[in-house]
Protein backbone atom coordinates (compact mmCIF):
# COMPACT_ATOMS: atom_id res chain seq x y z
CA UNK A 1 0.00 0.00 0.00
CA UNK A 2 1.76 3.05 -1.13
CA UNK A 3 0.95 6.55 -1.63
CA UNK A 4 3.46 9.40 -1.30
CA UNK A 5 0.69 11.92 -0.34
CA UNK A 6 -0.07 11.13 3.56
CA UNK A 7 -3.59 11.19 4.96
CA UNK A 8 -5.72 9.33 1.82
CA UNK A 9 -6.65 6.64 4.01
CA UNK A 10 -3.82 4.09 3.32
CA UNK A 11 -3.83 2.58 6.09
CA UNK A 12 -7.81 2.21 6.42
CA UNK A 13 -7.48 0.22 3.35
CA UNK A 14 -5.19 -2.21 4.72
CA UNK A 15 -6.53 -2.79 7.75
CA UNK A 16 -10.45 -3.45 6.57
CA UNK A 17 -9.44 -5.32 3.51
CA UNK A 18 -7.46 -7.61 6.06
CA UNK A 19 -10.20 -7.93 8.49
CA UNK A 20 -12.57 -8.71 5.50
CA UNK A 21 -10.10 -11.20 3.85
CA UNK A 22 -9.62 -13.03 7.18
CA UNK A 23 -12.90 -12.90 7.97
CA UNK A 24 -13.47 -15.01 4.46
CA UNK A 25 -11.23 -17.32 5.94
CA UNK A 26 -7.88 -16.62 4.20
CA UNK A 27 -4.49 -16.44 6.26
CA UNK A 28 -4.04 -12.42 6.12
CA UNK A 29 -0.18 -10.93 7.51
CA UNK A 30 -0.25 -7.27 7.84
CA UNK A 31 3.39 -5.41 8.32
CA UNK A 32 3.30 -1.44 9.46
CA UNK A 33 5.84 -0.03 7.82
CA UNK A 34 5.08 3.36 8.65
CA UNK A 35 6.96 4.99 11.86
CA UNK A 36 3.44 6.51 12.17
CA UNK A 37 1.88 3.49 13.20
CA UNK A 38 -1.93 4.29 12.79
CA UNK A 39 -2.43 0.43 11.30
CA UNK A 40 -0.73 -1.14 14.75
CA UNK A 41 -3.04 1.06 16.65
CA UNK A 42 -6.15 0.40 14.66
CA UNK A 43 -5.67 -3.14 16.38
CA UNK A 44 -3.86 -2.07 19.80
CA UNK A 45 -4.66 -0.02 22.26
CA UNK A 46 -1.61 2.45 22.76
CA UNK A 47 -0.65 0.94 26.29
CA UNK A 48 -1.26 -2.57 24.87
CA UNK A 49 1.74 -1.85 22.56
CA UNK A 50 3.81 -0.05 24.59
CA UNK A 51 3.43 -3.14 27.44
CA UNK A 52 3.38 -6.00 24.96
CA UNK A 53 4.79 -5.34 21.46
CA UNK A 54 7.66 -2.00 22.09
CA UNK A 55 9.92 -4.15 24.19
CA UNK A 56 10.48 -6.84 21.44
CA UNK A 57 8.05 -7.36 18.81
CA UNK A 58 8.07 -4.42 16.72
CA UNK A 59 8.97 -4.68 12.62
CA UNK A 60 12.30 -1.93 14.71
CA UNK A 61 13.50 -4.68 16.30
CA UNK A 62 13.67 -6.76 13.05
CA UNK A 63 15.51 -3.90 10.93
CA UNK A 64 17.98 -2.84 13.73
CA UNK A 65 19.06 -6.09 14.08
CA UNK A 66 20.46 -5.67 10.46
CA UNK A 67 24.27 -5.65 10.12
CA UNK A 68 26.65 -6.54 7.58
CA UNK A 69 28.25 -9.28 8.86
CA UNK A 70 25.67 -11.10 11.03
CA UNK A 71 22.33 -12.98 10.67
CA UNK A 72 19.22 -10.41 11.65
CA UNK A 73 16.63 -11.98 14.27
CA UNK A 74 13.65 -13.96 12.61
CA UNK A 75 10.83 -12.10 11.02
CA UNK A 76 8.54 -14.41 12.42
CA UNK A 77 9.39 -13.89 16.16
CA UNK A 78 8.03 -10.41 15.70
CA UNK A 79 4.44 -11.75 14.61
CA UNK A 80 1.65 -11.19 16.95
CA UNK A 81 -2.08 -11.87 16.70
CA UNK A 82 -4.43 -9.32 17.63
CA UNK A 83 -6.95 -10.73 19.99
CA UNK A 84 -9.72 -9.05 19.54
CA UNK A 85 -10.07 -8.79 15.37
CA UNK A 86 -9.60 -12.45 15.44
CA UNK A 87 -12.09 -13.25 17.91
CA UNK A 88 -14.40 -11.52 15.51
CA UNK A 89 -13.43 -13.14 12.53
CA UNK A 90 -15.86 -15.72 11.12
CA UNK A 91 -15.77 -19.60 11.77
CA UNK A 92 -14.50 -20.18 7.76
CA UNK A 93 -10.48 -20.77 9.19
CA UNK A 94 -9.09 -17.44 8.64
CA UNK A 95 -6.40 -15.39 10.53
CA UNK A 96 -5.02 -12.23 10.76
CA UNK A 97 -1.67 -11.54 12.19
CA UNK A 98 0.04 -8.48 12.77
CA UNK A 99 3.93 -7.36 12.55
CA UNK A 100 3.83 -4.16 14.65
CA UNK A 101 5.88 -0.70 14.02
CA UNK A 102 7.69 2.03 15.80
CA UNK A 103 8.53 5.51 15.20
CA UNK A 104 12.03 4.39 15.23
CA UNK A 105 11.75 3.52 12.26
CA UNK A 106 13.16 6.52 11.03
CA UNK A 107 16.25 5.77 12.59
CA UNK A 108 16.45 2.52 11.00
CA UNK A 109 15.63 4.72 7.33
CA UNK A 110 18.96 6.82 7.97
CA UNK A 111 21.09 3.63 8.71
CA UNK A 112 20.04 1.82 6.20
CA UNK A 113 20.62 4.76 3.78
CA UNK A 114 23.68 5.65 5.00
CA UNK A 115 25.02 2.14 4.64
CA UNK A 116 24.38 2.25 0.89
CA UNK A 117 26.34 5.29 0.29
CA UNK A 118 23.49 7.90 1.32
CA UNK A 119 19.93 8.90 -0.54
CA UNK A 120 21.52 7.56 -4.31
CA UNK A 121 21.54 4.18 -2.63
CA UNK A 122 24.87 3.64 -4.86
CA UNK A 123 24.37 0.31 -7.08
CA UNK A 124 27.98 -0.50 -7.16
CA UNK A 125 27.76 -0.72 -3.08
CA UNK A 126 28.35 -4.89 -2.50
CA UNK A 127 25.55 -4.67 -0.60
CA UNK A 128 22.95 -2.88 -2.34
CA UNK A 129 21.14 -6.11 -3.04
CA UNK A 130 21.17 -7.17 0.24
CA UNK A 131 19.79 -3.97 1.66
CA UNK A 132 17.19 -4.28 -0.87
CA UNK A 133 15.93 -7.87 -0.62
CA UNK A 134 16.18 -8.21 3.43
CA UNK A 135 12.44 -7.82 3.62
CA UNK A 136 11.83 -10.36 0.40
CA UNK A 137 13.72 -12.33 1.58
CA UNK A 138 12.85 -12.69 5.14
CA UNK A 139 9.05 -13.12 3.56
CA UNK A 140 10.33 -16.13 1.54
CA UNK A 141 11.16 -18.54 4.92
CA UNK A 142 8.53 -21.60 4.67
CA UNK A 143 7.65 -20.41 8.02
CA UNK A 144 5.56 -17.41 6.36
CA UNK A 145 4.49 -19.98 3.47
CA UNK A 146 1.01 -20.33 5.34
CA UNK A 147 -0.62 -16.92 4.54
CA UNK A 148 -2.72 -16.76 1.60
CA UNK A 149 -1.72 -12.48 1.16
CA UNK A 150 0.62 -10.56 3.05
CA UNK A 151 -0.48 -6.45 2.99
CA UNK A 152 2.64 -4.28 3.51
CA UNK A 153 1.10 -0.50 5.14
CA UNK A 154 4.53 1.64 3.43
CA UNK A 155 4.72 5.36 4.97
CA UNK A 156 4.47 8.15 2.25
CA UNK A 157 7.91 8.20 0.53
CA UNK A 158 9.87 6.16 -1.21
CA UNK A 159 12.81 5.43 1.10
CA UNK A 160 14.45 2.92 1.65
CA UNK A 161 12.15 1.22 3.99
CA UNK A 162 9.44 1.51 1.62
CA UNK A 163 11.96 0.39 -0.59
CA UNK A 164 12.74 -2.78 0.81
CA UNK A 165 8.80 -3.56 0.48
CA UNK A 166 8.84 -2.56 -3.12
CA UNK A 167 10.67 -5.54 -3.60
CA UNK A 168 8.94 -8.07 -1.49
CA UNK A 169 5.85 -7.15 -3.45
CA UNK A 170 3.75 -8.60 -6.35
CA UNK A 171 1.80 -5.72 -6.48
CA UNK A 172 1.88 -2.53 -5.59
CA UNK A 173 -2.08 -0.63 -4.63
CA UNK A 174 -2.55 3.20 -4.48
CA UNK A 175 -5.11 4.67 -2.04
CA UNK A 176 -5.68 8.42 -3.26
CA UNK A 177 -8.60 11.27 -2.79
CA UNK A 178 -10.23 12.66 -5.43
CA UNK A 179 -8.09 15.73 -5.15
CA UNK A 180 -5.37 17.32 -6.97
CA UNK A 181 -2.68 16.97 -4.56
CA UNK A 182 -3.17 13.12 -4.12
CA UNK A 183 -3.71 12.39 -7.69
CA UNK A 184 -0.68 14.45 -9.13
CA UNK A 185 1.92 12.29 -7.29
CA UNK A 186 0.43 9.12 -9.01
CA UNK A 187 2.95 9.50 -12.06
CA UNK A 188 5.54 10.50 -10.24
CA UNK A 189 4.97 7.40 -8.00
CA UNK A 190 5.19 5.10 -10.84
CA UNK A 191 7.76 6.58 -12.28
CA UNK A 192 9.59 6.20 -9.17
CA UNK A 193 8.72 2.45 -9.64
CA UNK A 194 9.80 1.78 -13.10
CA UNK A 195 13.30 3.43 -11.73
CA UNK A 196 13.54 0.83 -9.08
CA UNK A 197 12.58 -1.96 -11.30
CA UNK A 198 15.39 -0.88 -14.21
CA UNK A 199 17.74 -0.28 -11.17
CA UNK A 200 17.49 -3.29 -9.51
CA UNK A 201 17.20 -5.73 -11.87
CA UNK A 202 20.31 -4.02 -13.30
CA UNK A 203 22.24 -5.24 -10.57
CA UNK A 204 20.52 -8.33 -10.30
CA UNK A 205 21.56 -9.60 -13.79
CA UNK A 206 19.96 -11.52 -16.60
CA UNK A 207 18.93 -14.33 -14.15
CA UNK A 208 15.24 -14.20 -14.38
CA UNK A 209 14.83 -15.35 -10.78
CA UNK A 210 16.59 -12.64 -9.47
CA UNK A 211 14.37 -9.91 -11.03
CA UNK A 212 11.71 -8.25 -9.55
CA UNK A 213 8.52 -7.09 -11.50
CA UNK A 214 5.90 -5.54 -8.94
CA UNK A 215 2.46 -4.53 -10.60
CA UNK A 216 0.31 -1.63 -9.97
CA UNK A 217 -2.63 -3.45 -9.14
CA UNK A 218 -4.76 0.05 -9.01
CA UNK A 219 -5.94 3.26 -7.64
CA UNK A 220 -8.92 3.15 -4.75
CA UNK A 221 -10.48 6.41 -4.31
CA UNK A 222 -11.46 6.61 -0.63
CA UNK A 223 -13.16 9.65 1.41
CA UNK A 224 -15.66 9.96 -1.80
CA UNK A 225 -18.82 12.29 -1.31
CA UNK A 226 -21.64 11.90 -3.16
CA UNK A 227 -24.12 14.55 -4.64
CA UNK A 228 -27.43 13.56 -4.96
CA UNK A 229 -27.24 10.18 -6.91
CA UNK A 230 -23.75 10.15 -7.58
CA UNK A 231 -20.27 11.70 -6.99
CA UNK A 232 -19.66 15.08 -6.65
CA UNK A 233 -18.53 16.67 -10.60
CA UNK A 234 -15.07 17.59 -9.28
CA UNK A 235 -14.21 14.66 -7.83
CA UNK A 236 -15.19 12.74 -10.83
CA UNK A 237 -12.73 14.53 -12.77
CA UNK A 238 -9.65 13.99 -11.22
CA UNK A 239 -10.90 10.25 -11.33
CA UNK A 240 -11.14 10.05 -14.75
CA UNK A 241 -7.78 12.28 -14.98
CA UNK A 242 -6.18 10.07 -13.38
CA UNK A 243 -7.45 6.87 -15.80
CA UNK A 244 -6.43 8.81 -18.50
CA UNK A 245 -2.65 8.39 -17.09
CA UNK A 246 -2.76 4.57 -17.91
CA UNK A 247 -2.89 3.61 -14.36
CA UNK A 248 -5.48 1.04 -13.09
CA UNK A 249 -8.73 2.02 -11.29
CA UNK A 250 -10.32 0.23 -8.91
CA UNK A 251 -14.20 0.21 -9.80
CA UNK A 252 -14.97 0.03 -6.05
CA UNK A 253 -13.90 3.30 -3.89
CA UNK A 254 -14.50 4.14 -0.24
CA UNK A 255 -17.11 6.88 0.35
CA UNK A 256 -16.13 9.32 3.39
CA UNK A 257 -17.71 8.70 6.79
CA UNK A 258 -15.95 10.54 9.80
CA UNK A 259 -18.15 8.93 12.21
CA UNK A 260 -17.86 5.41 11.11
CA UNK A 261 -13.94 4.77 10.75
CA UNK A 262 -13.14 7.76 13.49
CA UNK A 263 -13.91 5.39 16.17
CA UNK A 264 -12.89 2.19 14.91
CA UNK A 265 -8.95 2.54 16.29
CA UNK A 266 -9.31 2.93 19.25
CA UNK A 267 -12.23 -0.12 19.73
CA UNK A 268 -9.40 -2.30 17.91
CA UNK A 269 -12.39 -3.80 15.05
CA UNK A 270 -12.20 -1.96 11.60
CA UNK A 271 -15.16 -0.73 10.26
CA UNK A 272 -15.79 -3.53 8.02
CA UNK A 273 -16.36 -5.74 11.14
CA UNK A 274 -17.28 -3.09 13.88
CA UNK A 275 -21.39 -3.36 14.83
CA UNK A 276 -21.40 0.63 14.35
CA UNK A 277 -20.68 0.66 10.68
CA UNK A 278 -23.47 2.03 8.38
CA UNK A 279 -24.67 -0.21 5.33
CA UNK A 280 -23.56 1.83 2.74
CA UNK A 281 -19.84 1.69 4.65
CA UNK A 282 -20.11 -1.73 4.72
CA UNK A 283 -21.05 -2.22 0.94
CA UNK A 284 -18.04 -0.36 0.45
CA UNK A 285 -15.78 -2.35 2.09
CA UNK A 286 -16.97 -5.71 1.33
CA UNK A 287 -16.84 -5.04 -2.37
CA UNK A 288 -13.55 -3.72 -2.14
CA UNK A 289 -12.47 -6.89 -0.91
CA UNK A 290 -14.32 -8.64 -3.36
CA UNK A 291 -12.38 -6.78 -6.25
CA UNK A 292 -9.24 -7.35 -4.71
CA UNK A 293 -9.93 -10.78 -4.65
CA UNK A 294 -10.77 -11.30 -8.03
CA UNK A 295 -7.15 -9.14 -9.34
CA UNK A 296 -5.47 -11.42 -7.55
CA UNK A 297 -6.83 -14.53 -7.45
CA UNK A 298 -6.89 -15.78 -3.87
Amino acid sequence: MLNYKGGVGKTTVTANLGADLANRGRRVLLIDLDPQASLTFSFYAADEWDAQLRPAKTVLHWYDSFNWSQSQKPLRDMVTTPPRINARLGDRGGRLDLIASDLGLVDVELDLAAGLGGSRYQTFNPDYLKVHRMLADALADDEFAEYDVVLIDCPPNFNMVTRTAVVASEHILVPAKADYLSTLGITYLRRRLTQLVEQYNGVAGPDPDASINPEILGVVFTMIQYAGSGLMTKLRGYIERTGQTEVPLFQQGLRESKNVFADTGELGIPAVLAAHTTENVEYDLTQLTSEFIAKIGI
